[in-house]
Formats: C-alpha cells, structure tokens, sequence
C-alpha cells in the first residue's frame, strides 16, 4: 500500500477485546465444519458461506469487538515472512480467501474450505444477508472512491447505513480525527481497505474500545465495488482464475506476488505437510 498509513504496519498490540464467537473451537455446536484449518501458521476458519455470515451476526450481537481478515496464498506468504503479522493474524477471524489457500487445505488436511469466502464476494453478499438496520463505516483506497464504493453497497444493501470515514492516506492528524470520529459515533462494521497486511495491523492496533463492533480488511474491495478497477470477466471468476487477469491486467505490479509468491507457497505448503513448519510459538 501507499501513503503515510504504511506506518502503521509496525504497531501491533494495544487493548484489543475479541468476542468469544470469533473463536471458531469455541462455538462446536454451531456447525459439524466448526473449526481451524493451519495454512503456513494462519489459523483458518473452516466454514460455508452462510456460517460465516452467521459468525459475523453472532459477533454483531456479542460483547466486545471481533475482527476479521480474509488469508489467500499472497497473505499466507506474508504471513510467514513476518511472525509480527502472523502474531495480528491469531486474533482474527480468519476467512478462507481462494483456490490458493483451498490448494493448500487439500494437501494438508485432504479437502479444500467448504466455501472461497473472498471479501470481493463475501462482504457484499453478508451486506445483504445481514438483517438492519446496521452502521457501516468505510475508511480507505483513494479520495472519493470509498464514496461510490458506498453508494455501490448502499444499492446491493439498502437496510443499512453507510458512512466514510476516510481515504486511506491520511497523515497523524487526519488518522486521529477518524478515531475520534468512530469514538463519539461507532459503526456495527468497519470496512478498512488499506492494503495488506498495513490493514490487519491498523484494525489490530485501532479497532476497539467501542469503535466498531466488527471490522474486516478488505484490500480492493473499494476499488471494485466504485467500479474504478475492473474485476475479471464471470469465465475467470467461475474458473477460480481470478489472478491470471488480474497479473495481465497490471503485470509490473502483480508478477511477483503471482509469478513468485504461487510457487514459493506451494513450496511452503509441501514443507508443511513434510516437516509441519512453520511451528508457532
């Protein structure tokens, strides 16, 4: 990600409150999938879409805040780079994101996610599928695109209510009038699109003592949802090949997260199943 938000990729920690439902081993009664999945140290939620829709209702009515991420081959790599990123991770709820991850499910555990709950799709779809009214906060991307991404949700989901918090390049000072404006007016879900993992690191850090009740990072998710970045043609998203248009649309930015990152995580998932690295803790 650009802008002065990167910043914040290095504060973790802080008074971060987790609402026991987000603890998928918690709930065994909710679901004979209930439970997590290891992908390169990444604890993944085993769930279907409409569970996972669940779990964020359950969050919405519980003590607290839970936060979620969405974890696809890019981010379990990072994750595996940096132990500071995966430590954030272990306090999510952590939603399967792509055939790469279902890949790696397959050859660990011997079946893939019962569902691609990627944020493009999921956050929408649990938008609608989310009885109102709710508050949702928009805080990312660039300057007047969370604007029409919430005049896109505001269409898709009409029950609720939608407020920008801000763009995603905001200096101290801007950064602290967003808290300040979450405090004096929390949000049930804060959409927080600042990239990854500089968005995980951001919810960790800021999300909670009552600012929003949930909050996921949502990467692109504003850029497609404004229209200002153009999602892959249906052949591609019912394919599961959503990343080869995606590395032709912007090959210089993209290759080496597709070109070297897809390789270096199946190599990674093999070590998995061969040594059982990475090992936590």
């Amino acid at each position: 990600m650009n802008g002065k938000t990167a910043t914040m990729e290095g504060k973790n920690g802080g008074n971060h409150a987790v609402d026991p439902s987000a603890d998928p081993s918690a709930d065994p009664s909710a679901t004979p999938n209930a439970g997590v999945r290891s992908i390169l140290g990444v604890d993944v939620s085993v769930l279907t879409r409409d569970q996972a829709v669940d779990r964020v209702r359950r969050a919405l009515s519980g003590l607290g805040t839970t936060h979620f991420a969405f974890l696809n081959a890019h981010g379990a790599n990072t994750a595996c780079d940096r132990p500071d990123y995966r430590d954030v991770l272990s306090r999510f709820c952590v939603l399967s994101d792509g055939i790469g991850v279902d890949i790696g499910s397959k050859l660990l555990y011997g079946s893939p996610f019962p569902d691609n709950l990627n944020g493009t799709d999921f956050v929408p779809h649990m938008l609608a599928s989310l009885e109102g009214p709710l508050t949702v906060g928009l805080l990312g991307a660039e300057a007047g695109i969370a604007e029409r991404a919430a005049r896109a949700f505001a269409h898709n989901a009409p029950q609720h209510s939608y407020r920008v918090i801000g763009d995603g390049y905001f200096d101290e000072r801007r950064e602290l009038q967003a808290l300040m404006a979450l405090e004096d007016d929390p949000v049930d879900i804060l959409l927080v699109a600042l990239g990854n993992p500089a968005q995980e690191f951001w919810i960790a850090q800021n999300c909670n003592n009552g600012r929003a009740k949930t909050a996921f990072g949502v990467g692109a998710l504003f850029d497609f949802m404004a229209g200002h970045v153009e999602r892959a043609p249906a052949f591609f998203i019912r394919m599961r090949c959503e990343w080869v248009y995606r590395l032709w649309l912007e090959p210089g930015r993209m290759w080496r997260r597709y070109v070297v990152g897809n390789p270096l995580f199946l190599m990674r998932i093999l070590r998995q199943r061969l040594t059982g690295w990475p090992n936590r803790g």
